[in-house]
């Protein structure tokens, strides 16, 4: 249980988790911080917070190490078509069983965190406990990111406008290009004077991540409970959102493993594609929602699933990537 708990805190499976929670109860009693306009409010901070955010990971990204990792070009297909495609393609195929009987938001959520990119920090935590190709799994999660920038709303922006009514696709279009596209580039054009001071100091920008991240949901939330949109759903819905969750995490997880295996991927390589392309990105998924979900009170709703998901991969991935790294001193 203590070698459990580490790899947990090792993943991000720790106080954060706990902070998610405590602004949701937050947001339930103390609403009011959150919807307040004037002088400033905490949606501004967050938004620029958002673009702050992408222009670290940018200067983080080196365009040298992005181009050596082009070699494994089989791996890398394998786990962004899985990310991007595999994975909203298996919630879709359920939609039907949510129209009409008050659960499609609930959809719509569970649908944009299977747009979302991968996770960069536990995908390859994971990989390196489990002994798999750690260069392959960092450069996998970066391209995903880059990917999800455009993939994402391309995937979601189909439904919105059925489940929200609101859906200006050039409007969102700008507001990505600004808030996240362009500190990205900007970033990785400041890589080379600065990005050895941004790696230095990842410590630091990892809790400045988690205060945009949870400032955002703070405020998401605010607008959902204000709007009584939870109130539709019982614990045992709940839980059952959780429980589809899980099996949503093994099914990507056993189908990719068996991909690997027809491909004739390396224990290492396949270790890689295990465990990036069936993991999601928290930090992409709060940032994003701003700019897919603007102005809008379902945000909350929308990024429940992402948040049992979050909390449920890293316990399931821990659990397999241990098991893994016994295996192989055996």
């Amino acid at each position: 249980m203590k070698k459990l708990l580490e790899v947990l805190k090792k993943a991000g499976f720790d106080g954060f988790l706990l902070m998610i929670a405590t602004m949701i109860l937050m947001a339930y009693f103390l609403p009011k911080p959150g919807m307040v306009k004037e002088p400033v409010s905490l949606e501004e901070i967050a938004n620029a917070g958002v673009s702050l955010i992408f222009l670290f990971y940018g200067m983080r990204l080196s365009v040298e190490k992005l181009k050596a990792g082009l070699s494994n070009w089989k791996m890398h297909i394998i786990v962004q078509l899985t990310t991007f495609l595999f994975f909203p393609l298996i919630v879709l195929a359920f939609r039907p069983l949510f129209v009409n009987n008050g659960f499609e938001l609930l959809w719509l959520g569970v649908f944009f965190l299977a747009a979302l990119p991968s996770t960069v920090s536990s995908s390859v935590v994971m990989v390196s406990i489990a002994k798999g190709n750690i260069p392959a799994a960092i450069f996998n999660a970066s391209i995903s990111s880059l990917i999800g920038v455009v993939v994402t709303p391309l995937w979601v922006g189909m439904f919105i406008a059925s489940a929200t009514g609101d859906f200006d696709v050039t409007q969102i279009v700008i507001k990505l290009i600004l808030q996240v596209l362009l500190p990205v580039i900007i970033g990785i054009s400041l890589n080379s004077r600065f990005g050895a001071i941004a790696e230095k100091y990842k410590k630091q920008l990892k809790y400045f991540d988690q205060a945009v991240i949870l400032t955002i949901i703070y405020t998401s939330f605010c607008k959902s409970f204000s709007e009584h949109l939870f109130e539709g759903f019982t614990a045992l819905e709940l839980a059952g959102l959780a429980a589809g969750m899980m099996a949503l995490f093994f099914a990507v997880f056993f189908c990719v493993g068996l991909l690997s295996r027809l491909f004739g991927f390396s224990d290492e390589d396949r270790i890689t594609v295990l465990f990036c392309g069936s993991k999601k990105s928290l930090v992409h998924g709060t940032v994003m929602s701003k700019v897919l979900f603007q102005h809008s009170t379902i945000t909350g709703i929308v990024l429940l699933p992402l948040m049992l998901y979050h909390a449920l991969q890293l316990i399931a991935a821990s659990i397999i990537a241990q098991g893994m790294a016994r295996r192989k001193k055996v």
